[in-house]
């Protein structure tokens, strides 16, 4: 029998090393690694997720989906979230640039601009379901202000991702503004005294002190929007389901797969998904390498 005292002391490293980690990378590799490569497999064969028999198409399913609308539908909508993603970036850096400042209710409003990222993204799904609704909570607003005809928020194709892009918004709003405001916390105090002394006001010091000092944090939260921009699922499924023109690339690949049974296609989309992912982290990463040269 194998006795620890037996080893050397890097023999007994390795050993406790790999006794510990065995279970855990067996794990991964069950649940995580093998199912990817299922999944490439899959995406160039017709299989349906109940035969053992499919065919292999090649690049038909990628092809299909570039030309078929009602897969490259949710490309489309995709772009909605992402000038989507430039307003909330905005919003965030106004807010996190004004309460960095010694304003009155500063400490309150950090409350209430963060507390939606408290909030699951299901919860906000029905909370907006019912704040759009035929005369829910915005129409009961606006015809308090003399509004008597309010659009179909949810019903209409020409407004409805507009609707759910302004929810989106407000849910991730909170944890843009936090990231920012850390940075901008930052930020010596020196610098404002002398600028202040030098006659800059708010905007100069915007301008010229605090947008260079997180120019690298509003590079990684601008390109963590758009990479989020790309796949929004939980807020519009809650809400319409992908109906009424709001279908969005992932709702369509749930929908693909498991309610009209085309694994194929499906893993097929999930495939592009992953490169889609995968391209957003490497441009993160050279943007990240790029601004500490700066530096």
């Amino acid at each position: 029998m194998l006795k620890l005292s037996n080893l050397s002391y890097k023999s007994q490293r390795i050993l406790i090393i790999f006794s510990f980690s065995a279970i855990p990378i067996l794990l991964l590799l069950t649940f995580g690694y093998l199912p990817v490569i299922g999944m490439f497999r899959y995406a160039f064969t017709d299989w349906n997720g109940l035969s053992p028999d499919y065919n292999w198409v090649g690049l038909d399913n990628f092809k299909t989906i570039f030309t078929d609308e009602r897969y490259y539908e949710g490309f489309v909508n995709s772009i909605y979230y992402f000038f989507g993603s430039f307003v909330q970036l905005a919003i965030a850096l106004y807010f996190a640039t004004v309460l960095s400042f010694a304003v009155r209710g500063r400490n309150f409003m950090k409350g209430v601009l963060f507390f939606p990222s408290m909030i699951n993204s299901v919860a906000v799904g029905l909370i907006f379901l019912f704040f759009f609704r035929p005369e829910g909570t915005l129409d009961s607003i606006l015809s308090f202000l003399g509004v008597t005809n309010p659009p179909k928020w949810l019903l209409n194709p020409e407004i409805i991702n507009f609707s759910l892009v302004g929810a989106s918004v407000w849910r991730y709003l909170g944890f843009n503004f936090i990231l920012l405001l850390g940075a901008i916390s930052s930020v010596p105090g020196d610098l404002y005294e002398a600028a202040e002394i030098d006659g800059a006001n708010r905007w100069h010091q915007f301008r010229y002190i605090i947008l260079p000092s997180i120019r690298r944090i509003v590079a990684i939260t601008l390109i963590l929007s758009i990479s989020g921009s790309v796949a929004p699922f939980e807020i519009p499924y809650i809400m319409t389901g992908g109906a009424n023109g709001s279908n969005t690339f992932v709702i369509q690949t749930v929908t693909t797969t498991f309610r009209y049974n085309k694994y194929g296609m499906g893993s097929a989309m999930a495939v592009l998904l992953f490169l889609i992912v995968i391209l957003v982290t490497v441009i993160q990463k050279l943007v990240i390498k790029e601004e500490k040269k700066d530096v």
